[in-house]
């Protein structure tokens, strides 16, 4: 099974949304975060579908890939699992270097908040990246489903009524 770059999302998001999304229960199609953030990728650079590449490889599909310049470009609502958004693009630049394609970077990109963010590849980077991959295959492949963490982010995500029914509330 390839990792993907949500496989890469979700283990810096949340666990047990990791082993869900991977074990078959997907919710994306259920929640209105997800589709406002997709109609924010969709809309927010229209002229990119013509100007970038998509680029599929090794499990992962890039939107937005130039490749004269090697930037992968990652258009996200909000900065509220930035540490998940740089490491997705972090995968990428890794499967981008395991495929002959060195010194590719990425941009980051949120519209709504009109900010941009560079990312570059690191001394380091390909063992970090390596240790998730590592670690995503542990947990994805576990019997059970993880506990339940609660997180500050748990109301927004698709799989909220999931995880937290059954569960009183405060």
């Amino acid at each position: 099974m390839f990792i993907t770059g949500t496989h890469i999302a979700y283990y810096h998001t949340c666990h047990r949304k990791l082993w869900l999304y991977a074990n078959g229960i997907q919710m994306e199609h259920t929640s209105e975060t997800v589709a406002e953030g997709k109609l924010i990728g969709e809309t927010s650079y229209a002229e990119r579908a013509v100007k970038y590449t998509e680029l599929a490889i090794d499990g992962i599909k890039i939107d937005f890939y130039d490749a004269k310049n090697k930037v992968v470009h990652e258009v996200k609502k909000s900065d509220k699992v930035e540490q998940a958004h740089i490491a997705q693009v972090k995968y990428y630049l890794y499967i981008l270097h395991k495929n002959g394609i060195d010194d590719a970077s990425a941009i980051i990109e949120y519209p709504k908040m009109r900010q941009k963010q560079m990312i570059g590849w690191e001394e380091g980077d390909k063992a970090t990246v390596e240790f998730w991959v590592e670690e995503i295959r542990k947990l994805i492949n576990l019997e059970t489903c993880p506990p339940l963490v609660k997180l500050k982010i748990c109301k927004k995500c698709s799989y909220y009524d999931f995880c937290y029914s059954g569960e009183v509330l405060e």
